[in-house]
């Protein structure tokens, strides 16, 4: 699986923690590209699109995993990826609130606190969703995702995790 992570407007150095968190939790991210917001703005589709383009990666099956800022340059990009002939495995959007997220692919949704999980899923909630219980600090759940506690959603059926393990899930 090729995932490309898409971070928001921070310190790269919280998108290293935030794998180097997931490795730690047996979340084996082999085959990933970071759109590398210091060059790019993190919100736009079209940059991702061209970073796609400049890493070979517009043949391949892709998974996005983003983050706020990230997630409307992700959903736009997988957009256009998949008009293109692409394959788009999967849209995991962390805290992309107000973004809507629609498309002939899997998505899921996690958010920092019930308030954005709720406000989100107006604007597609996906497949299988998380929110943080007790809520945390929206930098929270990219950079420390094995410490946020909270629920996992399906369409019929809610379980106690933690956001680590649920990305876990959607990953393996």
């Amino acid at each position: 699986m090729t995932i490309i992570i898409c971070p928001g407007i921070h310190n790269p150095a919280l998108t290293q923690e935030f794998i180097t968190n997931l490795q730690r939790h047996s979340i084996a991210l082999k085959n990933y590209f970071i759109f590398p917001t210091e060059r790019y703005p993190a919100f736009s589709g079209f940059h991702l699109w061209q970073f796609l383009q400049e890493q070979n990666l517009l043949q391949k099956d892709l998974t996005f995993l983003a983050f706020s800022a990230g997630v409307v340059a992700a959903i736009a990009a997988a957009q256009f990826h998949q008009l293109g002939g692409g394959k788009v495995k999967k849209m995991i959007a962390l805290d992309g609130w107000g973004v809507p997220l629609f498309g002939n692919f899997s998505i899921y949704r996690g958010s920092h606190d019930y308030f954005t999980h709720w406000s989100s899923a107006l604007m597609g909630d996906g497949e299988i969703s998380f929110y943080a219980d007790p809520p945390v600090e929206h930098l929270t759940l990219w950079y420390q995702p094995h410490q946020v506690q909270g629920w996992m959603l399906n369409k019929n059926s809610y379980s106690s995790t933690t956001l680590a393990a649920f990305l876990a899930t959607l990953l393996s």
